[in-house]
C-alpha cells in the first residue's frame, strides 16, 4: 500500500528517510525535532550545524545516524500567522521538496509527520489537505511507500465540513443489523458526529469491522437454463471474473495499468500478482480501489466488487463512506483513506 497512516512514534519507524520538522537554525528544537535528534544521537546535529540555516519550506538531508532510517529530512514548516503571508504554498513546498530529495536518493520510502501543526499552529484540517494533495500528486508519477505517522487520532484532523457531511450520510442510512427486531424493521443508530471520540489504539489504522466477511456477497442467481444442464455447462455460462472484468475495464479507459494501480493505492508487484492471475480474489478494500480508480458509478462498483463476492450495504459504515465519496464523485483514495481513519475503518489498497 504505497500510502499509509500509522499511529508510531517517528523515530521508530524503518525506512529510507524519516522527515524532520527543523528549526530554521542549525539548533536543536522542539517536539519531533527534539525526538529525532536524541533518538539519532549528537552525530545529527553535527551534520545539521554543517548545513546552516534552512529557510521556510525548503529541505535538506543528512544520514540519519542512530535511527533505523538512512536519513533525516530536515524541512522548516510555516509558522500560522492567519494564512495571509503564503502559509499554504510554504508548507506544500515543505512536502514537494522532502519527496524530491527522497526520490533523488533512490529512497524507496519515506515517513512524514503532519508538519507545522505543533508549535507553529498552523491548523490540522488545512495541513492535512495539503500534505493529502502532496502525496496524492507524487503518487500518481511516482513509485514510493509513504507513511503518515500520528501518536494519536488527536495529531490530525479532517475538515469539519467534511467529517460533518460524511457523519451524517452516515446517520442518515446506517442500519445496525445487530440490533434489527426480528420482525425486520430498520433501526438507525445515533449520531455519528456525537462519537467522535478517540479509540483504543491499533497499530495500523484498520479496523475491519465493517468490513468483514458480513459485507460479503452470497447470493443464488438462478441461471436461466434447463434443469438438464450438467455442471461444466452451468460453469461455461458464469459471467467473467474480477481480474478478467477489471482488465476490460481498464482497457476500456484506454490508460495504463501503471495509472490505475498508483490511483488505486496498491503497489505495482501486487497489481501484477492479480494481471497475472484470472482466479485471484482480492480483499474488499482492495477491489473497491480499484473500482475507485477507474471512477466508476455507483452500480459499475457494486458489480466489479460483486464478481470478487463482495456487496455494499447500509449496515457497514466502511461502505457507505465508500458510497459517499462515489456519490460525491471524488476519487482520490489518499482523501479518502483519511475519511476512513476518522471513522476508524479499513484503509483502501493493497
Amino acid at each position: 500500500m504505497p500510502f499509509e497512516i500509522v499511529r508510531n512514534d517517528i523515530t521508530k519507524m524503518a525506512v529510507d528517510a524519516i522527515v524532520n520538522t527543523a528549526n530554521p537554525r542549525p539548533v536543536i528544537g522542539s517536539g519531533t525535532d527534539s525526538m529525532i535528534h536524541k533518538a539519532a544521537g549528537p552525530e545529527l546535529l553535527t551534520a545539521r550545524q554543517a548545513i546552516g540555516p534552512i529557510h521556510v519550506g525548503c529541505a535538506e538531508l543528512t544520514p540519519a545516524f542512530g535511527l533505523q532510517a538512512n536519513y533525516v529530512i530536515h524541512t522548516v514548516g510555516p509558522v500560522w500567522n492567519g494564512g495571509e503571508h503564503g502559509e499554504e504554498a510554504l508548507l506544500r513546498s515543505c512536502y514537494d521538496q522532502a519527496l524530491s530529495l527522497a526520490l533523488a536518493h533512490n529512497c524507496q520510502s519515506i515517513a512524514f509527520p503532519l508538519i507545522s501543526t505543533g508549535n507553529y499552529g498552523f491548523p490540522k484540517d488545512k495541513a492535512l489537505q495539503i500534505a493529502i494533495a502532496a502525496f496524492s500528486t507524487f503518487l500518481l508519477e511516482q513509485e514510493m511507500q509513504i507513511y503518515l505517522v500520528v501518536f494519536d487520532r488527536t495529531s490530525f484532523k479532517l475538515s469539519e465540513k467534511l467529517f460533518q457531511s460524511v457523519a451524517s450520510y452516515i446517520d442518515q442510512n446506517y442500519v445496525d443489523t445487530h440490533q434489527m427486531p426480528s420482525f425486520g424493521h430498520r433501526r438507525s443508530i445515533g449520531s455519528c458526529a456525537a462519537r467522535r471520540q478517540p479509540t483504543e489504539d491499533i497499530d495500523y489504522c484498520a479496523s475491519l469491522e465493517d468490513c468483514s466477511e458480513t459485507s460479503v456477497l452470497r447470493p443464488y442467481a438462478p441461471m436461466a437454463a434447463s434443469k438438464s444442464l450438467s455442471l461444466e455447462d452451468m460453469l461455461k455460462q458464469a459471467d467473467a471474473g474480477f481480474t478478467e472484468t477489471l482488465l476490460r475495464m481498464i482497457d476500456n479507459t484506454g490508460k495504463k495499468d501503471s495509472e490505475i494501480y498508483k490511483k488505486a493505492n496498491i503497489s505495482k508487484q501486487h497489481f501484477s500478482k492479480i494481471r497475472n492471475n484470472p482466479n485471484y480474489k482480492p480483499t474488499k478494500p482492495t477491489a473497491i480501489a480499484l473500482a475507485l480508480a477507474l471512477e466508476l458509478s455507483l452500480e459499475d462498483t457494486k458489480d466489479l466488487i460483486g464478481r470478487a463476492g463482495y456487496a455494499l450495504t447500509n449496515s457497514s459504515k466502511f461502505d457507505l463512506i465508500i458510497r459517499y465519496f462515489i456519490e460525491q464523485h471524488n476519487y482520490n483514495i489518499v482523501e479518502i483513506n483519511i475519511a476512513l481513519y476518522e471513522f476508524d475503518q479499513a484503509l483502501l489498497g493493497g
